[in-house]
């Protein structure tokens, strides 16, 4: 803990005789003029005067310079941010929120929140926001058709002096991402079902690194068996540089593939078979690729 510094203190008839000094050591350090052996006066640097001018002791960085710094975090944000009175009037929107309003800050502050946003009338959001205003209560959820039909907002509810704000960002993406993720699950799983159809997932490389019990079966091996081989090792070798270069170019297109094949079993027999090849395109780059295959002129 740092000792508290004691002030230097100098008669009135001193500090006159010796003021240029006595100015100087006030810069480091508060100097104390008596006037008949009692405290009188406090000469102090013009810096130490102003922050108690300022605000009373309070520190400006903390006051108004965190304030001026808030208000520019909230401005540059992504997120559209909307803070509301009790009243449910707008106060302030960022443009990110002007944005996905399409329309002009300077016309929605004053506006109350569900005319700015008619669609919250009898939503789920509006019990939220209620509960925000009337008992401070936080929320964060996936809200859809708030602002536009088929789409989708992360919303979060943050209780604030002046009433509440809401911080919107548009999840629509991310939404349709995950229902077409979902959509390909249960194809996966309706192949599966149906018991016919094999199919194998392969690395960059072409090695295979999960296949359906369809598949194993038809080559008659388990699935430990197959995995880590490349997938040309499974068919009949005339038929291996066909498939090799079909995959090279799924990879360079994008584009699927589907070509006749022969697959090998265990015993040697060569089945015919139709590969369908598609790519697993991940966010930067290729994950791989999905072969369907199919018997051909199987019952």
């Amino acid at each position: 803990m740092a000792a508290t510094r004691e002030p230097q203190r100098v008669s009135a008839a001193e500090f006159i005789r010796g003021f240029a000094n006595w100015r100087l050591q006030a810069a480091r350090k508060p100097v104390v003029v008596t006037h008949h052996g009692k405290d009188a006066h406090v000469l102090i640097s013009l810096d130490q005067y102003r922050r108690l001018d300022d605000d009373s002791g309070a520190d400006p960085a903390s006051a108004n310079g965190l304030g001026a710094s808030l208000t520019m975090l909230v401005e540059s944000i992504r997120d559209g941010a909307i803070v509301i009175d009790r009243q449910w009037r707008i106060l302030a929107v960022n443009p990110a929120a002007s944005d996905m309003l399409e329309r002009a800050a300077s016309t929605l502050v004053g506006e109350e929140l569900t005319i700015a946003l008619p669609q919250l009338s009898g939503s789920l959001l509006f019990q939220h926001i209620m509960r925000l205003i009337d008992h401070r209560e936080r929320f964060s959820g996936d809200v859809p058709a708030i602002l536009r039909p088929r789409q989708w907002l992360r919303v979060d509810l943050v209780p604030l002096p002046v009433g509440g704000a809401l911080l919107l960002r548009d999840v629509t993406e991310r939404m349709d991402n995950a229902a077409t993720s979902d959509t390909r699950q249960a194809l996966a799983t309706a192949i599966d079902a149906d018991g016919g159809l094999g199919h194998a997932r392969l690395s960059v490389r072409e090695t295979i690194e999960a296949a359906n019990d369809a598949l194993t079966a038809m080559v008659g091996v388990d699935a430990a068996a197959i995995r880590r081989v490349r997938f040309s090792a499974l068919l009949a070798v005339g038929r291996r540089a066909a498939f090799s270069e079909a995959l090279e170019s799924v990879f360079r297109s994008g584009e699927p593939a589907r070509i006749a094949s022969q697959i090998v079993t265990r015993e040697g027999v060569a089945l015919d078979v139709t590969l369908s090849i598609v790519e697993v395109r991940g966010a930067y780059a290729s994950e791989g690729a999905v072969v369907l295959v199919t018997r051909v002129g199987s019952a």
